[in-house]
């Protein structure tokens, strides 16, 4: 039910055709899951905790075809949505990024709605429900100027206002506004997934020395940046050392332990499995400085798989 990158095909094979954006507790997402039992639902969700909770919700409720996904929305439309499959997406109380000088970070902006035109089905919508009267505007005026949508703005469906957000606002007297977004047209820039790549490795040999202090590095590649940490010495007898490095690409952050350990064939540095990777042009960029940090060691490579 939760995706894993590193071990799921993309676009996922399995098709959804409805996209929740920031599902919060789940309990909506639970809803539409039980109104369409015969559809396939994508649900992405940034806060970890709230995963948890949705995921908790889901098994509890025995609703098996919602599929979770954490991390963008960006990443989840480029990555694990097939072109032309979506028939709807649900966007309810977005965060409205308020002050002006955060308008930049808002979900529902021209180049938004130019990508998830790619992703909707012919006459797919899109449906925003939000207490939030500015925002609502905003992303109305986005929509209608990508020249991708038709918009209409009837009152907020019953069933959208039970949601965690909705029933909050509600005991405080809010408005709510709601618009739909429905699709008549499609971009024709193309918006092709990430490359994947196999997974970045290479065997060096000579002897992996005692690591007594690893200096914070950033290393930048085109797209994005992978900070190297901390190094932290395995538990294997054998010694061995793990790197935490944090990646940020386009629409997707990733924090990965690479590694440096003794094998049969000479000391293999590459990326460990822990949390299903995605191998992508950052992973191979974190993997490429290490290896060259530890030649600077004096280790010597045998073998480069990058």
């Amino acid at each position: 039910m939760l995706i894993r990158l590193g071990e799921t095909e993309l676009p996922l094979p399995e098709a959804p055709q409805i996209l929740e954006v920031g599902f919060g507790d789940g309990r909506f997402t639970a809803q539409i899951a039980q109104l369409y039992p015969e559809w396939k639902i994508l649900g992405v969700e940034v806060s970890a905790g709230s995963v948890a909770r949705a995921l908790k919700r889901f098994r509890r409720e025995g609703l098996t075809n919602i599929r979770v996904y954490h991390g963008t929305a960006g990443f989840a439309l480029r990555n694990l949505v097939a072109p032309r499959s979506l028939r709807r997406v649900y966007v309810n109380f977005p965060d409205p990024w308020p002050k002006s000088k955060h308008q930049e970070n808002r979900l529902l902006q021209q180049h938004f709605f130019r990508r998830l035109s790619t992703r909707l089905a012919e006459g797919g919508e899109l449906l925003l429900t939000t207490d939030h009267e500015e925002y609502w505007r905003f992303a109305q005026a986005e929509g209608r100027a990508s020249g991708l949508f038709d918009v209409q703005t009837p009152p907020p469906p019953a069933h959208h206002l039970t949601t965690k957000y909705a029933l909050k606002w509600k005991e405080q007297g809010r408005q709510f506004y709601h618009a739909v977004f429905r699709k008549i047209a499609e971009d024709s820039t193309p918006w092709l997934p990430l490359p994947r790549y196999p997974m970045p490795h290479a065997l060096l040999s000579g002897t992996l020395p005692e690591i007594k202090s690893f200096e914070k590095t950033v290393v930048r590649f085109e797209g994005g940046t992978a900070v190297l940490l901390e190094a932290t010495r395995t538990l294997d007898p054998q010694g061995g050392y793990y790197f935490h490095t944090h990646l940020e690409e386009e629409d997707l952050i990733q924090d990965v332990l690479l590694e440096a350990r003794p094998s049969a064939h000479g000391l293999y540095v590459g990326i460990g499995r822990f949390g299903a990777p995605l191998s992508t042009v950052g992973v191979k960029a974190a993997v490429e400085w290490l290896v060259g940090w530890l030649e600077g060691q004096g280790l010597q490579v045998m073998q480069r798989s990058y």
